[in-house]
């Protein structure tokens, strides 16, 4: 069973807006709607024994919407991490965040320190986070990191190859995406996990994501398990 499993999932979590909007509702609502999904998501992947779980849950553009909306979204991780936390350790789920965590609220930056030092020694699902993220920065943050290492002496140029290379990335130590799912039935990957995502098998569905659930977790492992992979041969 295990070699029809993703050990890694990625979720676009795309669709909130437009379900409030569907509803008539404003766009916050999507938005609290969506994050007790991710609780039922984090479960069922700990349940079928996915080892990491990542969710994208707000990029470097999202800092483009309105004032009122970025404002909103920050309150909102801010009140789940504090009310979801103990749930977190209690359920052995190791807690990570990837991203430019400098550039979000202090308060938010030291909730996320917190909960990653009180669960940096469980051993079940590795969630991840990326916040403040983007593919493109994350890439250049990486040559960035690899180039003051050349320039300090540490790093031989002549050895860097991509696993060096892999291991700048903030995703060092978890295994690149086996599945990335998205939701709302856009086809685009909006700058997400770019160089990790280079074999991942992609499950795309009109379901936005506030309709999420293990049903819909369930058709998208059924398909990746009835894919070949050829890791490009």
């Amino acid at each position: 069973m295990r070699g029809n499993l993703p050990r890694h999932i990625a979720i676009i979590m795309d669709g909130n807006g437009r379900w409030a909007k569907k509803r008539n509702l404003p766009s916050i609502k999507g938005h609290h709607s969506g994050v007790k999904v991710v609780s039922e998501i984090i479960e069922a992947c700990a349940l079928r024994g996915i080892e990491a779980l990542t969710l994208y849950s707000f990029s470097t553009e999202n800092w483009k919407r309105s004032k009122k909306e970025v404002n909103a979204l920050m309150s909102l991780f801010e009140e789940n991490l504090k009310a979801k936390g103990e749930k977190l350790k209690k359920n052995n789920v190791r807690f990570n965040v990837i991203g430019r965590i400098e550039g979000l609220p202090e308060m938010l930056q030291k909730l996320i320190k917190d909960l990653k030092k009180e669960t940096v020694n469980n051993d079940g699902v590795k969630l991840t986070l990326a916040i403040n993220y983007g593919g493109r920065q994350e890439i250049v943050d990486a040559a960035k990191k690899l180039y003051k290492e050349i320039e300090d002496k540490t790093l031989d140029i002549t050895s860097v190859d991509e696993d060096i290379f892999s291991k700048a990335l903030y995703t060092q130590g978890l295994p690149d995406p086996d599945l990335i799912i998205r939701t709302s039935g856009e086809m685009r990957i909006s700058n997400f996990l770019l160089w990790q995502s280079a074999y991942s098998e992609f499950y795309i569905t009109d379901t936005f994501w506030p309709d999420f659930n293990e049903e819909e977790l369930d058709k998208a492992i059924k398909k990746y398990g009835e894919r070949q992979r050829r890791f490009g041969e």
